[in-house]
């Protein structure tokens, strides 16, 4: 998995996001954007259950950070890189929310009819992705960073229409992190994520209360690695899909010079 950029570099590449929103007359000066890391997420080897804690499904995706400003969405790396495809779903998420203004953390991915995230499908384009929210940051130019998970996923379901089309809010249940681990190994998913109720969002690691718990039997594990060692000539994003290896990520979010 890769490796996160220091806040530094994620504000310069912030800065860089901005300059090119505003020439695309997509940026308001007006409008709070603020500089941080993507909250990081530690691991625990086993589930649990806690009465501080929520826990979500793993969806297996990608991670991105959904910046929304008066209908217009960009669509922002964990690394902070600009997602240059994907412009449907870059169309689509604006129309899901109540509010012209915001800024959610979520997973892209491909989902089948049964809502299970299909990887294969998103690396080669086979399906439109949705956006799955499970936070969010900013509303209206007001940074919600130093807010309690539980308030900030209120304000989150509050902003989302009823009947999204490119997004969905990501669910939880309070507590029960064995009973949800055992469903999604039930059902061949590729995890849970455990999340502390009270926990600012923060970018150290140290300072992370947010830890993913992995499914050791997930099937989509299988060939993961070899997919992504095999020889690739250069080819553009809407072709090769992504992965979680630097080098596929390089070509297929198209980073900033």
């Amino acid at each position: 998995m890769l490796g996160c950029e220091s806040e530094l570099g994620w504000a310069t590449r912030l800065l860089h996001i901005t300059s090119e929103l505003e020439a695309h007359a997509l940026y308001s000066p007006q409008m709070y954007l603020p500089q941080f890391l993507p909250m990081l997420l530690g691991r625990k080897s086993e589930p649990f259950d806690h009465p501080e804690y929520l826990f979500e499904l793993k969806y297996d995706g990608f991670r991105a950070i959904a910046v929304i400003h008066d209908g217009h969405c960009t669509l922002v790396s964990r690394n902070g890189n600009i997602f240059k495809s994907f412009e449907s779903l870059r169309l689509g998420l604006p129309r899901d929310l109540r509010v012209q203004t915001a800024i959610l953390d979520g997973e892209v991915a491909c989902l089948n009819s049964m809502g299970r995230s299909v990887f294969n499908d998103l690396f080669y384009h086979r399906r439109d992705p949705v956006f799955i929210a499970f936070d969010v940051v900013s509303i209206g130019g007001d940074d919600l960073r130093y807010r309690p998970l539980f308030e900030r996923k209120q304000e989150l379901r509050r902003i989302m229409k009823p009947r999204p089309l490119r997004s969905l809010y990501c669910s939880h249940v309070d507590g029960a992190g064995q009973q949800l681990f055992q469903a999604a190994c039930e059902h061949d998913l590729e995890g849970i994520v455990a999340k502390h109720k009270h926990g600012l969002y923060t970018s150290g690691r140290d300072e992370t209360t947010w830890f993913k718990i992995r499914n050791r039997n997930y099937s989509q594990w299988e060939g993961r690695n070899e997919m992504f060692d095999r020889p690739h000539e250069p080819q553009s994003v809407e072709n090769v899909g992504w992965g979680a290896c630097e080098a596929a990520c390089r070509e297929l979010e198209l980073a900033m010079p």
